[in-house]
C-alpha cells in the first residue's frame, strides 16, 4: 500500500479506490489522521479492509473506523453492508463475541459524595457479578428457560424481575432481535450458556464507575440524563461462551457454504453464504439468539449493580437510583434500510467493533431519543476516560449510520504482558485516583492504557469527519476487570 493508492478524499477520510485490486467490488474507506493511519499500516487491518471490499453483494464502500485494528477476517472497527437480495452474510463480519456491547447507567450521585464509599462498593459489585473465563452467575437456568431467553431477549429478564420496561425503551432494538431462533443454536452452545447469564467475562470486558467530567452539548446531555460532576456506570460485555460457540459453529458451516455457492474470497476467514440461503438464514437466526443472550446478560448485570448500590449506599448518599441511558451493540449484523447510490435499499449491515450512530428521526430510535438521535457509547482505556456521542445525518449518508466503538488496540495482549508490570500499573492508576478490582494480574496488564489508542484522538477523528458529535466525557473512578 503506497500513498498513491491511499487517497485523502476529505479531512480525516482516506480511500483506496476499487481499481487498486482486480477483485475489489467497491472502494475501501478509512477514517483516520496521520497517526492512526500509521498505526493501521503496522498490522493487517488495511489488507483486511481491502479484502472485505470483495464480498459479493457489497454496496457503497467497505469502511473502517479510526479504532480499527486486525481481527478475524474483517478488521475490528469494520463496517460492511451487503444487499439482502443478492449479497452475503459473514460471521467474520460480526465476530466471536456476538453483541459484545456497552450499557450506560446514569445517576444523580455527586462524584465527591461517592468517593469515600468507592472501595467498598467495588468489592461488593465484584462479589455479586461473576467475572473471568468460564465464570458462572447466580442464575441457574433450565434448558426451557434458556430457549425462551434466546428468543425473547431482554424482555425475558424484565419479566423475571431484572429491571423495568423503561430499560427496554432505552436499549437498541428494545433488547430483542425478532429473527432469533433457539433451534438454530447448537447443543454445545446451549450448554455453554446455561450458567453464564449475569457474568462479565474476561479480556476487554469491564464494569466502571466514572465521573462525568465534561459536557460538550448541554441540550443533548440533558436529554440523555447526564450532568457534569455526577457519576455513571459503564457495563461492557457480550454473549459469553454461547456467542463464541455460535460463531465457531457458523465459521465451520460457512467454509463449506463458500465452496458450495462458488464464492471466491481472498481470505478463508471471510467465509460467507448468501444472506437468503438456508446457511445464511440459519446463521442469522443463531446470531440473533446470541445477541438476545447478550442483552439479557447486560440487563441482569445492571440489576445486580443497582442492588449493590442500594445495599452499600442507602443512607450514605442521596438517590441511589441508576436509570438507563442506553445499550448499544458492537458486534452484530442487522437488516436495515439505507439510501445507497440515490435509492433506498434493504441491506445487511455488518458492524464488527463498530456501533450504530443513528441520527434523529429514524424509526428504529426509541421515542425518548427520536428528536436527538440515540447515544453512541465509546469506552476508552481504564486510565483515560470514555465518551458519549450522538449520531448525525452525515453518518446516515456515509457510514450506514455507524461510528467507532472504542479506542482500539495498538498492542497485543502478549506484548502488554511482556512490557507492563501489574504492580506498577495498579500504583499508577491509584495515583490518578482510579481504584482497580482485577481478577488476575495478567488480565489487568493486558488492558493497560498503553495497549490502546488515544480515545481523545479517535473521537476527534469521527467528530471532525462529521459522523458523530461529542455529548459528554467521563473519567474512571473505579474499574472492575475479569
Amino acid at each position: 500500500m503506497t500513498d498513491k493508492n491511499l487517497v485523502q478524499v476529505a479531512p480525516y477520510v482516506y480511500e483506496i479506490p476499487a481499481s487498486y485490486r482486480q477483485d475489489m467490488r467497491v472502494p475501501a474507506r478509512l477514517y483516520a489522521d496521520e497517526e492512526v493511519l500509521a498505526q493501521a499500516r503496522e498490522d493487517r487491518s488495511l489488507e483486511q479492509l481491502i479484502n472485505t471490499a470483495t464480498l459479493p453483494g457489497i454496496v457503497g464502500r467497505a469502511l473502517a473506523m479510526p479504532d480499527a485494528h486486525q481481527g478475524y477476517g474483517f478488521p475490528i472497527g469494520g463496517v460492511v453492508a451487503t444487499a439482502v437480495e443478492d449479497g452475503v452474510i459473514s460471521p467474520g463480519g460480526v465476530g466471536y463475541d456476538i453483541n459484545c456491547g456497552v450499557r450506560l447507567l446514569s445517576s444523580a450521585i455527586d462524584a465527591d459524595a461517592l468517593r469515600p464509599h468507592l472501595r467498598r462498593l467495588l468489592a461488593a459489585i465484584d462479589a455479586r457479578v461473576g467475572s473471568g473465563v468460564g465464570a458462572s452467575g447466580s442464575l441457574r437456568l433450565k434448558q426451557k428457560e434458556l430457549r425462551a431467553l434466546l428468543e425473547e431477549g431482554a424482555g425475558w429478564a424484565v419479566r423475571q424481575g431484572y429491571g423495568s420496561r423503561e430499560d427496554l425503551e432505552h436499549t437498541e432494538d428494545a433488547g430483542r432481535m425478532a429473527s432469533a431462533e433457539a433451534g438454530a443454536v447448537s447443543d454445545r452452545a446451549l450448554e455453554r450458556g446455561l450458567n453464564q447469564v449475569g457474568t462479565l467475562g474476561s479480556g476487554n470486558h469491564f464494569l466502571e464507575i466514572d465521573e462525568i467530567t465534561e459536557v460538550c452539548d448541554a441540550e443533548v446531555a440533558a436529554a440523555f440524563g447526564l450532568a457534569q460532576g455526577r457519576i455513571c456506570v459503564w457495563i461492557h460485555c457480550g454473549s459469553r461462551g454461547l456467542g463464541h460457540q455460535v460463531c465457531t459453529d457458523a465459521v465451520r458451516a460457512m467454509q463449506q457454504a463458500t465452496a458450495k455457492y462458488g464464492i471466491r474470497l481472498p481470505d478463508r476467514e471471510l467465509a460467507a453464504a448468501p444472506f437468503s440461503s438456508p446457511e445464511g438464514q440459519h446463521y442469522f437466526a443463531a446470531m440473533s439468539a446470541a445477541a438476545n443472550y447478550a442483552w439479557v446478560n447486560r440487563q441482569v448485570i445492571a440489576h445486580l449493580i443497582r442492588q449493590t448500590f442500594e445495599d452499600v449506599l442507602t443512607g450514605q448518599v442521596r438517590n441511589v437510583h441508576l436509570p438507563m441511558v442506553y445499550d448499544v451493540c458492537h458486534n452484530i449484523a442487522k437488516v436495515e434500510t439505507h439510501e445507497v447510490d440515490g435509492r433506498s435499499r434493504r441491506v445487511c449491515v455488518h458492524r464488527k467493533g463498530a456501533t450504530r450512530a443513528f441520527a434523529a428521526g429514524r424509526s428504529e430510535l426509541p421515542q425518548v431519543y427520536r428528536h436527538t438521535g440515540h447515544p453512541v457509547l465509546v469506552p476508552g482505556d481504564m486510565g483515560t476516560g470514555s465518551y458519549v456521542l450522538v449520531g448525525t445525518e452525515a453518518a446516515m449518508r456515509e457510514t450506514f449510520g455507524s461510528c467507532c466503538h472504542g479506542a482500539g488496540r495498538v498492542m497485543s495482549r502478549s506484548a502488554a504482558r511482556r512490557k507492563v508490570s501489574a504492580q506498577e500499573l495498579r500504583a499508577e492508576l491509584e495515583e490518578k485516583g482510579i481504584l482497580v478490582q482485577a481478577g488476575s494480574r495478567a488480565g489487568l496488564v493486558e488492558e493497560a492504557p498503553g495497549a490502546y489508542k488515544d480515545v481523545d484522538r479517535v473521537v476527534n477523528i469521527v467528530a471532525q469527519a462529521g459522523i458523530a458529535r461529542r455529548v459528554a466525557r467521563t473519567r474512571p473512578l473505579g474499574v472492575i476487570k475479569g
